[in-house]
Protein backbone atom coordinates (compact mmCIF):
# COMPACT_ATOMS: atom_id res chain seq x y z
CA UNK A 1 0.00 0.00 0.00
CA UNK A 2 1.28 3.17 -0.44
CA UNK A 3 1.55 5.81 2.13
CA UNK A 4 0.49 9.56 1.80
CA UNK A 5 3.34 11.93 2.87
CA UNK A 6 0.76 13.61 5.41
CA UNK A 7 -1.12 12.04 8.41
CA UNK A 8 -3.68 13.16 10.95
CA UNK A 9 -2.70 13.52 14.26
CA UNK A 10 -4.95 14.49 17.46
CA UNK A 11 -3.90 16.37 20.36
CA UNK A 12 -4.64 15.41 23.88
CA UNK A 13 -7.56 17.61 24.03
CA UNK A 14 -9.89 16.06 21.78
CA UNK A 15 -13.56 15.95 23.21
CA UNK A 16 -14.62 13.12 21.05
CA UNK A 17 -17.36 14.80 19.18
CA UNK A 18 -17.06 12.10 16.18
CA UNK A 19 -16.82 15.20 13.52
CA UNK A 20 -14.20 14.01 12.28
CA UNK A 21 -14.62 10.26 12.46
CA UNK A 22 -17.72 11.26 10.28
CA UNK A 23 -15.94 13.25 7.77
CA UNK A 24 -13.42 10.36 7.25
CA UNK A 25 -13.83 9.11 3.83
CA UNK A 26 -11.46 6.26 4.21
CA UNK A 27 -12.99 5.51 7.89
CA UNK A 28 -9.39 6.16 9.49
CA UNK A 29 -10.06 7.65 12.51
CA UNK A 30 -12.22 5.99 15.15
CA UNK A 31 -13.32 7.35 18.98
CA UNK A 32 -11.73 5.30 21.56
CA UNK A 33 -13.71 4.09 24.09
CA UNK A 34 -15.79 7.53 24.36
CA UNK A 35 -12.70 9.67 25.35
CA UNK A 36 -10.54 10.62 22.14
CA UNK A 37 -10.15 10.13 18.51
CA UNK A 38 -7.26 7.78 17.12
CA UNK A 39 -6.11 7.93 13.96
CA UNK A 40 -5.39 4.62 11.96
CA UNK A 41 -1.71 5.33 10.32
CA UNK A 42 -2.19 2.84 7.43
CA UNK A 43 -5.73 4.33 6.81
CA UNK A 44 -5.22 8.22 6.64
CA UNK A 45 -4.20 9.92 3.49
CA UNK A 46 -3.60 13.02 5.28
CA UNK A 47 -6.39 14.78 3.11
CA UNK A 48 -6.85 17.04 6.07
CA UNK A 49 -10.62 16.92 6.08
CA UNK A 50 -10.88 16.00 10.15
CA UNK A 51 -8.90 19.02 10.53
CA UNK A 52 -11.34 21.26 8.83
CA UNK A 53 -14.14 20.29 10.66
CA UNK A 54 -13.03 19.49 14.32
CA UNK A 55 -14.85 22.07 16.38
CA UNK A 56 -11.84 22.03 19.32
CA UNK A 57 -9.17 22.37 16.75
CA UNK A 58 -7.42 19.85 18.25
CA UNK A 59 -6.32 17.89 14.33
CA UNK A 60 -3.26 18.25 12.79
CA UNK A 61 -1.71 17.29 9.33
CA UNK A 62 1.63 16.94 9.95
CA UNK A 63 4.58 14.94 7.23
CA UNK A 64 5.32 11.63 7.98
CA UNK A 65 8.13 10.42 9.56
CA UNK A 66 10.01 7.22 10.16
CA UNK A 67 9.15 5.77 6.11
CA UNK A 68 11.46 3.31 4.94
CA UNK A 69 13.72 3.68 1.98
CA UNK A 70 11.29 1.47 -0.24
CA UNK A 71 8.11 3.61 1.18
CA UNK A 72 10.17 6.72 0.34
CA UNK A 73 10.28 5.90 -3.36
CA UNK A 74 6.65 5.37 -3.52
CA UNK A 75 5.90 8.68 -2.17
Amino acid sequence: MRLSKRLAVVSKECVACGCCQKECPLGAISIFKGLYAVVDPDKCIGCGKCAKVCPASVISIIERKGQNEKEKALV
